[in-house]
């Protein structure tokens, strides 16, 4: 059995923090932080320290869940009271970021990269939680959320793993989310919002589990750029943002030698995307 320490309790962080049955203890620091994030702790069963020192003295694991920006600061303050346990960092931030992040806090304690993928755990819903380094390392969060509504989850033993795969989900479902904001704004502008709901329901709703349809994305890129540029004009005299359409005709552009190539690899249809190929 043992201690974790989770910095810091927001609404995921004490989520998570919720399912560690293979845990004797859960703590959190409660200096500095505010009223709701002491009742999320204390909803959560968390036990309070004054300092986070005394919360490292007393932890086998550290379970960092903040804002990505304070990612860093978290870490770096870990380190300085000479941690020598194990150190997730389960943050969505950048595959590089969390490289920079193992390096500044070794060599004392044993790095997990890890990568939260769902909402927020309880009773009725569950999250999977992938995580990448050393093996021993990660049969310690297996045990740690043993039969928990918190799957652990191998991204292989190369930190920077587990954070690119959350860059490359989050990279689509995010922007996918705000370009649709952004479409649903220009048909209102222009009175045909039901029309533009309407017509949706039509579209495949497996675009980015099924990859196999991207040789004919890049097969066709020469025509979709120049419609995309169209589609900025539009949103500009709409008075809406016209950087995703954009930037998406910035990549097509990067697959125009593949015109027509329907029959492309897939492997060069990715490779093709690469700066400098």
């Amino acid at each position: 059995m043992t201690t974790v320490t989770v910095l810091h309790p927001g609404s995921m962080g004490a989520a998570i923090a919720a399912q560690t049955v293979g845990a004797r203890r859960v703590l959190w620091v409660s200096a500095g932080r505010s009223a709701a994030t002491a009742q999320r702790a204390k909803d959560a069963g968390l036990t309070a320290c004054a300092s986070l020192e005394e919360a490292l003295g007393a932890s086998d694991v550290v379970l960092s869940i903040c804002p990505p920006h304070a990612a860093e600061d978290v870490a770096t303050h870990v380190a300085r009271h000479a941690f020598t346990g194990l150190y997730i960092d389960a943050n969505a931030i950048s595959p590089q970021r969390m490289k920079r992040i193992a390096s500044e806090i070794r060599p004392a304690p044993v790095v997990l990269d890890g990568a939260i993928f769902g909402p927020p755990p309880s009773a009725e819903r569950s999250c999977r939680l992938y995580v990448a380094g050393d093996g021993q390392a990660v049969e310690v969060m297996h045990n740690l959320f043993k039969d928990s509504a918190v799957e652990v989850r191998s991204a292989g033993e190369r930190v920077g793993s587990a954070s690119a795969l959350k860059a490359s989900f989050a990279g689509f479902q995010k922007a996918a989310r705000t370009l649709a904001g952004v479409s649903h704004a220009l048909a209102d502008a222009h009175g045909v919002a039901d029309l533009l709901t309407e017509e949706a329901r039509s579209m495949p709703s497996q675009i980015l589990s099924d990859p196999e349809y991207l040789p004919s994305v890049a097969a066709r890129a020469w025509r979709w750029g120049p419609e995309m540029q169209e589609v900025a004009d539009t949103l500009r005299e709409a008075g809406l943002p016209t950087e995703m359409a954009e930037a998406a005709a910035s990549v097509m552009a990067r697959w125009e030698k593949n015109k027509d190539q329907y029959a492309l690899p897939l492997a060069d249809v990715l490779a093709h995307l690469r700066q400098g190929f």
